[in-house]
């Protein structure tokens, strides 16, 4: 039986998607993996056509539909807009790009229980009802990847010091009492001094280190750095950065004898998503965000 258009389009792109991981370390965000499809893919017409719809490529839109299958399969996860390919995932490249595929889809549909078409002709927006609920989800995730491409734009565009301001009004709103925020100049390590109550007689003092450094990734030098700082034993250090910690710098907080936490962009995005309806309108106005609620699955 020959393929339809939706199933090569699907194989190349899956396919593509799964190598850029790989070469990547493993995780990426979804929309730099696009991206990087988007410049190293050749796509004709009919698969760069834009839908009047959804307004969404319909390449991207057949390629999201069937992460679903590879997230069911066991292949892929996503997290916070964050594409991330498993041991299995990996393996998986080794069978080629079309068994690649279809291993996943097989996989869905025994996880699913649902009898799939064979293939699926057309574009996502003419599948089957039995494909609803899967045509919604990779909806979904596209819009939830917009939503957070959007918010890492809005944050990646800010100066050092507002993103000082925009943590800072973060702890605020998690009931922290800010004591010093750095100027600019030398901080000698400490950004930010909250306490847990008005006047800083409780313990512990908070030392917070703010990196605004998006595409790069915080190292176990530096979370050294932010533990030397800590001069009182009931010191607590909170280092956070709008990139990411590289894997020393995980093990290096991990195993300090000061307590640190690390929060990195997608943790500062869930906390300040969590404590937003806390926020006054100030607070709200370093981040502004606008909540709109989806029928979801219990999947």
């Amino acid at each position: 039986m020959s393929k339809s258009k939706s199933q090569q389009i699907a194989e190349k792109t899956i396919f593509a998607a799964f190598k850029i991981l790989k070469e990547a370390g493993g995780e990426m965000r979804g929309r730099d993996v696009v991206d990087k499809i988007r410049a190293t893919v050749t796509f004709d017409e009919y698969e760069s056509h834009r839908f009047e719809r959804t307004g969404y490529i319909r390449w991207e839109s057949i390629m999201h539909f069937y992460t679903i299958d590879c997230m069911k399969a066991g292949f892929l996860r996503k997290n916070k807009g964050i594409w991330i390919l498993t041991d299995e995932g990996e393996k998986a490249i080794k069978l080629g790009a079309e068994k690649l595929l279809t291993t996943a889809t097989k996989l869905y549909r025994e996880w699913d229980g649902k009898r799939k078409k064979e293939t699926i002709e057309g574009d996502i927006e003419n599948f089957t009802e039995d494909d609803s609920d899967q045509v919604q989800q990779s909806l979904l995730n596209q819009y939830e990847d917009e939503a957070f491409n959007g918010i890492r734009k809005f944050i990646v565009s800010k100066n050092p010091y507002e993103f000082q301001d925009l943590v800072a009004g973060l702890l605020k709103a998690m009931g922290y009492h800010i004591s010093d925020v750095a100027q600019r100049g030398p901080d000698g390590g400490i950004d930010i001094i909250a306490y847990t109550d008005p006047l800083g007689t409780r313990q512990p003092r908070i030392i917070v280190q703010v990196k605004h450094r998006p595409n790069d990734s915080v190292s176990s030098d530096e979370v050294q750095k932010l533990a030397g700082t800590l001069k009182r034993n009931t010191d607590v250090g909170i280092f956070v950065t709008s990139g990411s910690f590289s894997k020393p710098a995980v093990k290096e907080a991990r195993e300090s004898r000061e307590h640190i936490e690390l929060i990195d962009f997608n943790r500062f995005t869930t906390l300040w998503q969590e404590y937003y309806p806390k926020m006054d309108d100030e607070q709200k106005n370093l981040l502004p965000l606008h909540p709109i609620y989806f029928l979801g699955s219990n999947d």
